[in-house]
């Protein structure tokens, strides 16, 4: 494959033309001076990224509305336009129950028409039940039941992995139930913390407004939600302190919640959930010691008003406009900083994702994967899990005894692909065209029983945390397997139809990423039986270390794009690297031994497909957004950077070491290879 002439050696073609064309009076110095002069370097051995990937970045300035636009930007834009295109398509022509389930829902959220007039009434059995409440004792029974729809209040109940054994799921019970994402913002007295909750104020106004409060009980309901909401803030703990999920975990037999909590009545409440498991994770007792006294002291007039507005604000984006805009108004410009509204078929998209993900998943899974697909996605995983076995054998860092643990944590290691293996119940009440709202309900009352579902013993690889429509590709610690969504088999990352170069180039090297989580810093913290214990010595440790400060100091050399006088934070992005360089290694080694005949054009194609995957052109305010807190370093680097450390990779198009694009052979940084 002939190299296209670069940028780079132009100049010198130019500048030797008018040397000819002026007569130099020493024609023979000339020939000497320039025979001297270091070869110019080609453009793929400058700077790699910038040579593959110059017409896709000409091409694609950043839309004035937005902050960047990449590759996987697009891709992951084309997946929700192939969701709209199935939901259209169900909802002319449905295809089985679950087709038909999803084109009812997405035709009554299409007709803006029918949810004007439906206005409220969606909610209204929610608001007859609250208002029905006389005693303190009639408190948690509606607790339970808004739990039930998929409106979380007071707390929160989820199902996650029992950190004791990985093999199951517990019900956590945590703090929740506050209309703003901090508990600090009700007990912050600066200035902008106070107007900012003002501003929620005159929101759950608005709501209660709508939900039926007189006008002239406004300013006391709206005062009684506030008090009990900082109340609760109160006891609640910052939300940086509940990052590690041990923050959340204490296990607590469930048969004394009951006498632990009268007034919640927590045994009931996980009863009317349909959990029978015999354990949950309550890790802030005093929170909820308080809650069970609030329920107890309170009026229930209090209780209702706190209710209502929580039923009012979650159900607000799926009904009528006076309720969208109050909505929009403060959570969409005031917390999240939008100018204004998604189109409609998007807020629809996303509220079918939220409440019927799974469903949209599974039909778009057998729309859009054609079966060899998947079969050749799980040909190539499997061969770049080989590929990290024979990395791990090899592997002149670990210790003998560390390897003999990642052997057998990888013998173990699943692969998933397009799906989750175990399919979910799919008997919903029908759902019908009338009502949006009222579609919203019923399907967030299914995916609530379904998520309960996920309780109990042998259930934790029943479902992913990630849906198959949604573009992703992860390694999950708990289960030792790895997810591949349906959504990524598909173009730019998986393409069935390109060589084995490309798709190793770009799905393989994503795949060696992720596989290799499991087997690094983070992964070492989980072993072969999936149990949480540190398998590596204090020397694997220190080796691990001494590779991350080398490719801290590697990738905090380079400038960040868009930046002036700024460098990529290595430090902050040194796992996304290290995961980077080993996904390269990974995917290079799988190709090899699949394709050992391949030629000069697929080795090259291979890099292409890696350094194509992170085009991206990004505005200085999104620049410096991202160089502060972003994991991953930006797209320029993201290309280069794992290349520079591959022999291959300067085999392939030539480049010597010092160039740009190769390291020098003693300080290259190997992990697998």
């Amino acid at each position: 494959m002939s190299l296209p002439r670069t940028a780079l050696g132009r100049p010198t073609l130019i500048a030797f033309a008018l040397v000819i064309a002026l007569g130099a009076p020493d024609a023979e110095a000339q020939r000497k001076k320039r025979a001297a002069r270091a070869p110019a370097v080609s453009a793929e051995c400058t700077d790699f990224y910038t040579a593959t990937n110059a017409d896709w970045l000409k091409k694609n300035s950043v839309p004035a509305d937005a902050g960047s636009v990449s590759v996987l930007g697009a891709f992951r834009e084309r997946t929700l336009e192939q969701q709209r295109a199935l939901l259209d398509s169900a909802m002319r022509t449905p295809q089985g129950n679950v087709q038909k389930l999803l084109g009812d829902f997405w035709a009554s959220g299409l007709d803006e028409a029918a949810v004007e007039a439906d206005g409220s009434r969606p909610i209204a059995p929610l608001l007859d039940r609250i208002n029905a409440i006389k005693k303190p004792k009639d408190v948690a029974p509606a607790i339970a039941a808004l739990h039930q729809v998929g409106i979380p209040v007071a707390f929160n109940f989820s199902p996650d992995v029992d950190l004791q054994a990985l093999d199951r799921h517990i019900g956590y019970f945590m703090q929740g139930g506050l209309g703003l994402p901090d508990p600090a913002y009700y007990t912050r007295t600066d200035a902008d913390t106070r107007e900012l909750l003002g501003r929620y104020r005159g929101y759950v106004k608005q709501v209660l407004a709508l939900t039926g409060t007189p006008a002239n009980r406004l300013d006391a309901e709206s005062a009684l939600v506030i008090d009990l909401e900082t109340k609760l803030a109160q006891v609640s703990k910052p939300v940086v302190e509940l990052r590690s999920p041990f923050a959340n975990y204490a296990p607590v037999p469930t048969k004394d919640l009951g006498k632990q909590y009268r007034n919640l009545q927590l045994d009931a409440f996980l009863k009317a959930q349909g959990v029978s498991d015999d354990t949950v994770s309550l890790a802030d007792p005093a929170l909820f010691k308080r809650l069970d006294g609030l329920v107890g002291s309170l009026k229930p007039d209090q209780w209702k008003a706190y209710l209502r507005w929580r039923v009012g604000d979650a159900m607000a984006p799926y009904l009528a406009k006076p309720f969208r805009d109050a909505e929009f108004e403060f959570r969409g410009r005031v917390l999240r900083g939008e100018a204004a509204p998604a189109p409609r078929w998007r807020q629809v998209l996303d509220a079918i994702n939220l409440a019927a993900g799974p469903m949209l998943g599974k039909e778009y899974a057998a729309r859009y994967v054609p079966g060899d697909h998947k079969r050749r996605a799980e040909q190539i995983a499997g061969q770049v899990r080989d590929a990290l076995g024979r990395g791990i054998e090899r592997s002149p860092w670990l210790s003998d005894a560390a390897k003999g643990e990642a052997k057998a944590k990888l013998d173990k290691l699943k692969i998933e692909v397009g799906t989750p293996r175990r399919d979910l119940d799919y008997s919903v009440q029908p759902m019908g065209r009338g009502s949006f709202g009222g579609n919203m309900l019923i399907a967030s009352t299914w995916r609530h029983r379904e998520e309960m579902k996920r309780i109990g013993k042998g259930n934790a690889d029943r479902r992913w945390d990630v849906l198959p429509q949604q573009p992703a590709l992860a390694y999950d610690l708990a289960q030792n397997r790895l997810i591949v969504t349906a959504a990524v088999l598909q173009e730019e990352i998986f393409d069935a139809k390109q060589p084995a170069a490309v798709q190793y180039g770009a799905f393989g090297a994503l795949v060696g990423h992720e596989l290799s989580r499991g087997f690094d810093v983070k992964g070492r913290m989980v072993d072969a039986k999936g149990q949480l214990r540190d398998w590596w010595t204090p020397a694997d440790v220190a080796a691990w270390n001494a590779l991350g400060d080398k490719v801290v100091a590697q990738y905090n050399g380079y400038a960040f794009p868009v930046l002036k006088n700024v460098k990529v934070n290595g430090a902050l992005t040194r796992d996304e690297n290290l995961a980077d360089l080993a996904g390269v290694e990974l995917a290079w080694d799988a190709f090899a031994s699949a394709e050992p005949q391949a030629n000069a054009a697929a080795k090259q194609s291979f890099y292409k497909a890696w350094a194509t995957l992170w085009a991206q052109n990004l505005t200085d305010t999104e620049a410096a957004q991202r160089a502060a807190v972003d994991v991953h370093a930006p797209g320029q680097w993201r290309a280069n950077g794992p290349l520079t450390q591959q022999p291959s990779f300067a085999q392939a198009f030539a480049c010597k070491a010092g160039q740009p694009m190769q390291a020098n052979e003693a300080g290259q940084i190997r992990i697998w290879r």
